[in-house]
């Protein structure tokens, strides 16, 4: 009796030592961590400080992230040594591998290297399967053209082209349906659009600020070298914007002013995890003095982000601007005085002890058939534009396709 009691006792012991050490409770091994990080006083990512981020860096520290987030891990860069000379690319574009074969051959027999592949596009869409959870909430990712974003970085990488995820930001027409209440407002009554009948989001809204760098903290922690915001602005024609819309509580700030707010919150966000920032600008923004209505200031946006890429496309300016009566049809002229007055634009911000974005502008690789007099873009007028802009010092820039399609060589 005794050494079957003591027998029962030693297996007892055991028992609980196993129970002690985790073994028989496999299924907790995926629980989240956060409610242990939050007991050790560890802040979750968004709460801690940014930590100060080279401009040139080009390794990326490891981020720690919930058990729902993507998996932590430090992410080897795309070596940024050379200047940034790139293409769009759509997500469906992307997404194809035939057309994406396609496009890496033309990069490979060019100088080109580098490419801006949509992450949220025009029509508020993400294009990859996202685990932000606003995102998935309302299902923008349905459907996305990119099956496999991570596999896609990791070919991208091993080619070595530096990759730049655009974010269309306030121009979104689907957040602004699933949440009509984060979008411009008529004064009337119900969700503002604009003539092309498209629904934009109100940049004073602090959720919508939040929403798009979400997904910008996503794509950078996906393996995006770069992240640049598009749409960063409020719609165009802003006087008439202004007699129709009630704008959400201002703060007395103007319309320059928030844009600023949310390149710094965005900043603020991004900079852990080691991308660099870039934003799209109208390309008259490198001449102008004020917002032209739009809120976007060369001094307020080039003062607080890395990189800064006027759109000059020639056929974008009025016959007469720069002194040019047909600007379509002379697109070495166009180039030169706008690199000229962003130069200029970049000398104030360095004269009050700022440190000024590069200049990357995006060039005209299409054919602007809407307009008159216009030409065929081909490898002529697309190299006149990166000479004109080599001229004036300007070493990096971005082609413009919506189809994807580049007539291009070095």
């Amino acid at each position: 009796m005794v050494r079957s009691l003591r027998m029962l006792m030693y297996l007892c012991i055991a028992i609980i030592l196993m129970l002690s050490s985790g073994c028989s409770l496999p299924a907790k091994r995926n629980e989240s961590i956060l409610p242990k990080a939050a007991a050790q006083g560890v802040q979750p990512l968004e709460r801690q400080q940014p930590r100060s981020v080279d401009r040139g860096q080009i390794v990326r520290p490891s981020i720690k992230m919930n058990s729902s987030s993507l998996a932590a891990q430090t992410i080897a860069r795309t070596p940024n040594t050379q200047p940034v000379r790139g293409i769009y690319v759509s997500g469906w574009v992307a997404g194809d591998p035939v057309r994406m074969a396609k496009l890496i051959r033309l990069i490979e027999k060019t100088d080109l290297n580098a490419m801006v592949i949509d992450v949220k596009n025009d029509y508020g869409n993400v294009t990859y399967k996202s685990n932000v959870p606003e995102v998935k909430t309302i299902k923008a990712d349905a459907s996305p053209p990119i099956a496999n974003i991570r596999s896609l970085l990791k070919q991208l990488r091993a080619k070595h082209i530096y990759t730049i995820g655009r974010v269309v930001t306030f121009k979104d027409p689907y957040y602004a349906r699933m949440r009509p209440s984060q979008a411009l407002q008529r004064k009337t009554g119900g969700v503002w659009k604009d003539a092309k009948g498209v629904a934009w989001l109100d940049p004073y809204q602090a959720r919508t600020r939040e929403y798009n760098i979400a997904i910008a903290k996503e794509a950078a922690n996906l393996g995006f070298d770069e992240i640049q915001f598009d749409y960063v602005r409020f719609p165009d024609n802003g006087a008439k914007v202004n007699q129709q819309v009630r704008f959400a509580p201002t703060g007395g700030r103007s319309k320059a002013a928030i844009i600023g707010t949310f390149l710094r919150e965005a900043r603020h966000g991004i900079s852990p995890t080691g991308a660099r920032l870039s934003v799209d600008v109208f390309g008259l923004v490198t001449s102008s003095k004020d917002d032209m209505g739009i809120g976007q200031t060369w001094r307020e946006i080039a003062s607080t982000v890395d990189v800064i890429s006027p759109m000059t496309y020639p056929s974008h300016y009025s016959s007469g601007m720069y002194g040019i009566k047909a600007p379509d049809l002379n697109p070495s002229a166009v180039i030169k005085q706008a690199m000229k007055d962003a130069k200029q634009q970049n000398e104030l911000i360095k004269q009050i002890g700022r440190r000024p974005a590069g200049i990357r502008p995006w060039l005209q690789s299409f054919t602007a058939t809407w307009v008159e007099p216009h030409q065929q873009y081909g490898i002529n007028q697309v190299r006149a534009q990166v000479l004109a802009a080599q001229k004036q010092g300007i070493h990096e820039f971005l082609l413009w396709s919506s189809n994807c399609k580049y007539d291009y060589r070095s």
